[in-house]
């Protein structure tokens, strides 16, 4: 008899967590499993199962986006469940924290995803499936499995249906060009690159536009929204050199500081993101579309044993 299935989340992102469990379904009665994040007076952190969990496949649905509590949690709540006899423990993390932090780019810095990664190994996760890592080569810096899942899956579908004509893919910097590459070969699309210079963290010196964007309608895709910076000065770049429409992709909707100012303030015809980390404020430019059916699946075929290779559409060639 296989071990049951049981999914829990913290505070990070419950609203995903909910409807990851409400697309599951099989096996789970009542959704999500009932967990307790105490906090005592001091902030100090303390997760509490409310129910038994040993021998069962537990599956913690946490994000680690700001605060830093959230990453704390997961990792408390991982130790718990080991402690708790659990038969297998998946961190799921649909967004994750400190990718950005994943190498030395400088002298005497951290590299932060890797210091992540093995805090989950460490602290007992026996496998972790997440989303659009910053850099996909942080997957090398766990010594346990990590699926990692491809928004393409949910964007490529409503691309489609937009019906685009003269469809142009734009990467807004060099970091994000084998993502975008990938994109518009589905699509059998052209793309072009906006190259940028920074002075400083979330400030642009210089950005140019390498391509021809003439009566084109773009699409920018990326991984991370933070301030929206970037995509703002990239739309406005392309739109200056000449393109019909610019709308913009991405998964992770960070969006601090400026973020909502910024996105009003462009030319953007719309930003579609996913609920990979909740949004803080409602535009009429932005486009949530909702990851849980991809994770449900996820969820489900690793407990079976089956492949996730059916949840990756962007190596395919439309009409092939």
């Amino acid at each position: 008899m296989q071990p049951s299935v049981k999914i829990f989340t913290g505070n990070s992102n419950p609203a995903l967590a909910e409807k990851i469990a409400k697309k599951y379904g099989k096996g789970l009665n009542g959704g999500l499993g009932k967990v307790k994040i105490q906090k005592f007076s001091d902030g100090e952190i303390q997760p509490v199962f409310l129910e038994s969990i040993r021998g069962d496949y537990v599956f913690l649905i946490q994000g680690t986006s700001a605060p830093s509590d959230n990453l704390l949690e997961l990792l408390l709540m991982i130790d718990a469940a080991k402690r708790a006899s659990a038969g297998y423990i998946t961190a799921v993390i649909p967004y994750f924290g400190y990718a950005r932090q994943d190498r030395k780019d400088k002298p005497r810095v951290a590299i932060g995803s890797k210091l992540v990664a093995n805090l989950l190994t460490s602290a007992g996760a026996n496998r972790v499936i997440t989303m659009d890592l910053h850099a996909p080569q942080i997957q090398g810096f766990f010594d346990i499995p990590v699926d990692h899942l491809d928004s393409s899956a949910i964007f490529i579908p409503y691309i489609e249906n937009l019906k685009l004509e003269n469809l142009t893919f734009a990467s807004p910097d060099v970091g994000s060009t084998n993502r975008v590459r990938e994109v518009a070969s589905y699509f059998n699309a052209e793309m072009v690159i906006c190259d940028k210079h920074r002075k400083r963290a979330n400030e642009i010196a210089s950005m140019v536009v390498i391509g021809d964007v003439t009566d084109r309608n773009i699409v920018l895709i990326d991984d991370i929204c933070d301030t929206a910076g970037t995509l703002s000065k990239a739309a406005n770049l392309l739109k200056e050199k000449g393109a019909r429409s610019v709308r913009a992709f991405c998964t992770h909707p960070v969006f601090s500081g400026k973020a909502y100012e910024n996105i009003e303030n462009s030319v953007l015809e719309e930003i579609v993101v996913c609920d990979t980390i909740p949004i803080k404020s409602e535009s009429s430019k932005i486009k949530v579309i909702s990851v849980a059916e991809l994770f449900a699946v996820a969820i489900r075929n690793m407990h079976e044993n089956k492949s996730i290779t059916s949840l990756f559409i962007h190596s395919q060639r439309r009409g092939d």
